[in-house]
């Protein structure tokens, strides 16, 4: 009985920002493998604009064979589980993955490869995120901090990733910035998601 809990607005303010901390691997990685890498490619490897393109559209292959899955997985396994084994994929591979990408003796469909394996580790972490952002919430404010965590970690490390990593890449002459700002942001949602309990997925929505 009675009404439903609101929590107070400091409550939701630290659960916002965990939420973004828990998924902003899921954004910056998303984004560099799935949109930034096209320009990457052509602007700092010199890839020509069907290359670019046919990069673009393995890894997003991967990201599409992956996120049902992962979603479905999470249902069993626990959201924290399917979300941190994307994050620790990108952290551990990200630099040999584009390293492979940038070897220019290196086999097609090796670097074909790559790129659908950096796809499917995004959609380790996009299947199960919108789940796990609704079940931090309760139902009083559930639109409200799963709408505020998700646009506040897209509006930051996707939608400032082209500029962040193009920036970094011209000042620093280094091309491997892609995959240290992936990896580092997955890094950051490594730290997050372990605060996840692993049954979460099995608690009654509040």
């Amino acid at each position: 009985g009675g009404p439903p809990r609101r929590p107070p607005a400091g409550e939701t303010a630290r659960a916002v920002a965990l939420g973004a901390g828990r998924v902003m691997g899921w954004s910056a990685a998303g984004y560099t493998f799935l949109v930034v890498l096209p320009s990457y490619l052509q602007n700092t490897l010199n890839a020509t604009f069907q290359q670019a393109l046919v990069a673009t559209v393995l890894a997003n292959l991967g990201f599409a064979a992956t996120i049902l899955p992962a979603g479905a997985l999470s249902d069993r396994l626990g959201r924290r589980t399917v979300m941190l084994a994307g994050a620790l994929l990108v952290v551990v591979f990200a630099l040999p993955l584009l390293n492979l990408v940038q070897d220019t003796g290196a086999p097609v469909y090796a670097k074909g490869a790559a790129l659908f394996a950096a796809g499917a580790a995004v959609g380790l972490m996009a299947g199960p995120g919108p789940a796990m952002l609704s079940e931090m919430f309760p139902t009083t404010v559930r639109y409200t901090g799963l709408g505020l965590a998700y646009a506040l970690s897209n509006a930051v490390f996707s939608g400032c990733a082209g500029l962040i990593i193009t920036r970094a890449v011209a000042w620093t002459g280094d091309a491997d910035i892609p995959a240290y700002y992936a990896a580092t942001a997955c890094a950051v949602s490594v730290a997050a998601l372990l605060t996840l309990r692993g049954d979460d997925h099995e608690r009654t929505l509040r």
